[in-house]
């Protein structure tokens, strides 16, 4: 399975329903990067994705984008080929 990376925030609603859908598409682990803690990482962030929100995903190298992104991806039938699930 591909890693998966995410940059969120404690209180985002956006970022805990993609980790619920992740879990439910069989992702065990998710590297989670919190900009919140780590102003750092949020320009990290910013300069990889050319976006200010969260979460930011990452599957392998890919950038898959937002929450609804996700949900897009994954209603497309494109998420568990890209996990490589």
């Amino acid at each position: 399975m591909n890693p998966v990376r995410m940059y969120t925030t404690q209180v985002c609603p956006y970022c805990i329903r993609a980790k619920q859908l992740l879990k439910q598409r069989g992702v065990e682990q998710i590297e989670e990067i919190r900009i919140d803690l780590d102003p750092g990482q949020r320009q990290a962030m910013m300069a990889a994705t050319g976006r200010r929100t969260v979460p930011q995903i990452f599957i392998g190298d890919t950038h898959v984008g937002g929450c609804d992104d996700l949900i897009a991806l994954d209603q497309r039938g494109g998420l568990l080929p890209l996990l490589g699930a």
